[in-house]
């Protein structure tokens, strides 16, 4: 049933589906007056939201600015987010857009700054079977020479509230002392921010993976049209939606 309401509130609050079903109303509206505005609605709606300078300066205010960390000391355990894996047609883990997820906690491991990468994610996919992100991260950084006693992990989380619920349990289990630098996409962290938060675990935004508001527009990107922009469009309208969510939901 998650995975369905899942699949459902993600293509409801696309809106490539709205202007698709603008158009489609449309076609079977036997009003020419309401037929033209419904078309007028749906290229307006692309139009809109097709348009890289609008989701620019949406994404500059809603996406949290990264707080600088301590150069002098080691943080006992950097939070990943899961989110940055697909699995393909044979089961089997592979990275997708949000590989700098990924990137960004291995690298301060590397540098020293973390003691730990702690990661965060389960399975969030229908299928039912044995394949979880976190342990399928945690064989990736062991091949960089991540030490497996550096690395920890939960594998039974499916979202961001499961995520800071079962990683709270673990970090006070392990007692690694907070804050916590907090690693997610640009998109996802203010949401994340909030659920950690409201679950009572100290973090350090830790920001990565921008879709927009951190990029040097070029001329064409103020008029030329974007697929891209709306698809980052989803991703931020999904995130926005599931902020009002977690004012409902208990940690």
């Amino acid at each position: 049933m998650y995975f369905i309401f899942a699949a459902i509130t993600t293509l409801m609050l696309s809106p490539l589906v709205w202007a698709v079903v603008l158009l489609l109303i449309a076609l079977v509206s036997k009003k020419p007056v309401k037929k033209k505005r419904l078309i007028i609605s749906s290229v307006a709606v692309l139009i809109i939201f097709s348009n890289p300078w609008l989701l620019y300066l949406y994404a500059n205010c809603w996406n949290v600015e990264p707080v600088p960390l301590d150069q002098k000391k080691t943080y006992s355990a950097v939070i990943l987010l899961g989110g940055f894996t697909n699995q393909d047609k044979y089961g089997k883990g592979t990275f997708n857009t949000h590989l700098e997820r990924f990137i960004r906690a291995m690298q301060l491991k590397s540098t020293g700054q973390a003691a730990h990468i702690f990661i965060s994610g389960g399975n969030s996919t229908p299928r039912g079977d044995n394949f979880t992100e976190s342990r399928w991260a945690k064989e990736k950084m062991e091949q960089f020479h991540i030490p497996d006693t550096a690395i920890m992990f939960e594998d039974k989380s499916r979202n961001t509230v499961e995520n800071a619920r079962f990683t709270r349990q673990a970090l006070l289990q392990a007692h690694l002392p907070a804050p916590y630098p907090l690693v997610t996409s640009s998109f996802h962290m203010r949401r994340a921010m909030y659920i950690f938060k409201k679950a009572g675990i100290e973090v350090i935004p830790v920001p990565c993976d921008y879709l927009s508001g951190n990029n040097k527009l070029g001329p064409s990107d103020y008029f030329v049209p974007s697929a891209a922009a709306i698809d980052s469009w989803g991703y931020h309208m999904k995130e926005l939606v599931g902020y009002g969510v977690a004012h409902f939901q208990s940690p």
